[in-house]
């Protein structure tokens, strides 16, 4: 095993501060123990944030150019968590510099990119060079249990799933502009939650075919511009000149996956419901439901016979369940765990591969580049159908890719992960 290793974050927003402390916590999970991990760089352009996210989470110092960490030599693995449009010149720097790169999803802000991005990653796989792309929820044990009754039986034959991700961080008209909401149709909502929800729905009822019914709308058509940096979600002092929103406050669409069908909603403009992720699963046998707002526990309805007791029954997270054992400080029914977590879990899993543990003794692996291909194909198969009306096959996942999704855990890593 590697005697250490390196890491540096580049993007000090909201989801980078995640990724900066999920590498500092990374090493209390689970066993083997990983090597000693180095807390190395927090790359930003914006100094005054780089330097806090720095200072906050133990980081040596503060880099203003991405360069300067693809250039040194005490860095050996970078997460990329920045603007979609910045994946691509970035990313392939990194792997051309033999860094071992985590990216955040959607993998970029265009198809052509990301399938030039994944043939990079393949050139620096023949290397050793690793690269992979965050999918957190895939790490939530509640979703892992869902996939688990699925698998063994207990739900029945899947008949249908719906999700939805509602958040409010634009629902305020007066919310600068930004990035987030300038780019094509379906790079707002859709891209941005509904990443997750369509990775999520594949998990569950299998690879996606089909899409249709897709249709977008921008509730809030234009926003004033910003008086000085705008940081994730956050708002801000704002002048009085506007920018049009050119993209998604909100997002549907039906879909026909292998196991099942599905209908899947987003929106980033729905009040009250900050990080509103819900799903639920219908099988011949039962049904199971799980949310964000109750991540430590799942409801399951199952037809066992007890009339009386007729209904969905909520389960408790705990050391019975997948990913739990050993997975927190505190791992017994009850304590509760979050999305933060996930994010743990996930550098966590990053980080044994890079440093050889093998996969039988690890969590699952993150996911590849061309996964994050397939992902992106998918959205924009729902943008076809929302600008034609009509029903879009989605290409097949790329052979590299593990999109037909693989059991929650390996046999014998059930008790311990």
């Amino acid at each position: 095993m590697t005697a250490s290793l390196g890491v540096a974050v580049i993007g000090a927003g909201m989801a980078g501060k995640a990724h900066a402390a999920a590498y500092r916590a990374a090493r209390t999970l689970y066993a083997p123990v990983l090597p000693e991990i180095r807390l190395v760089a927090i790359g930003d352009v914006y100094a005054p944030l780089g330097e806090e996210t720095a200072q906050r989470f133990g980081f040596e110092r503060h880099v203003a150019d991405w360069r300067d960490i693809a250039a040194a030599d005490d860095i050996d693995v970078v997460s990329v968590v920045v603007a979609n449009a910045l994946h691509r010149e970035i990313v392939e720097g990194l792997l051309a510099a033999g860094k071992h790169v985590l990216c955040e999803k959607p993998l970029s802000d265009t198809i052509e990119d990301a399938r030039a991005m994944a043939e990079s990653a393949r050139i620096a796989a023949e290397s050793g060079t690793l690269a992979r792309i965050g999918f957190s929820y895939l790490r939530a044990p509640g979703i892992a249990f869902i996939r688990r009754l699925i698998d063994d039986g207990r739900l029945g034959d899947v008949l249908h799933f719906s999700g939805r991700y509602w958040t409010d961080y634009a629902c305020r008209p007066d919310t600068p502009i930004s990035w987030r909401y300038q780019g094509p149709a379906g790079s707002g909502a859709l891209g941005d939650v509904g990443s997750h929800l369509s990775y999520i729905a594949e998990y569950l009822c299998g690879p996606v075919r089909e899409v249709s019914g897709g249709r977008f709308h921008t509730s809030i058509t234009e926003r004033p511009k910003p008086v000085g940096q705008v940081v994730g979600h956050g708002g801000g002092a704002v002048s009085d000149e506007t920018a049009p929103v050119t993209n998604d406050d909100y997002a549907t669409f039906n879909a026909a996956f292998e196991r099942c069908v599905g209908t899947i909603e987003v929106s980033r403009v729905a009040a009250g419901h900050p990080n509103d992720l819900y799903l639920e699963v219908f099988g011949s046998q039962g049904a199971a439901r799980w949310s964000q707002t109750n991540p430590s526990a799942v409801e399951v309805m199952l037809h066992d016979g007890q009339a009386d007791l007729a209904g969905y029954r909520t389960i408790p997270l705990g050391p019975a369940h997948p990913h739990y054992t050993g997975g927190w400080a505190m791992d017994a029914p009850g304590v509760g765990i979050g999305q933060n977590d996930l994010f743990v879990h996930q550098a966590r899993a990053f980080l044994e591969e890079v440093a050889g543990i093998p996969a039988a003794e690890s969590l699952p692996r993150c996911k590849t580049f061309d996964d994050g291909v397939h992902n992106m194909e998918f959205l924009s198969a729902v943008a076809e159908s929302a600008a034609s009306g009509s029903s879009v096959a989605v290409p097949s996942a790329a052979p590299g890719s593990s999109a037909a999704p693989a059991p929650t855990t390996a046999p014998d890593q059930e008790a311990t992960r």
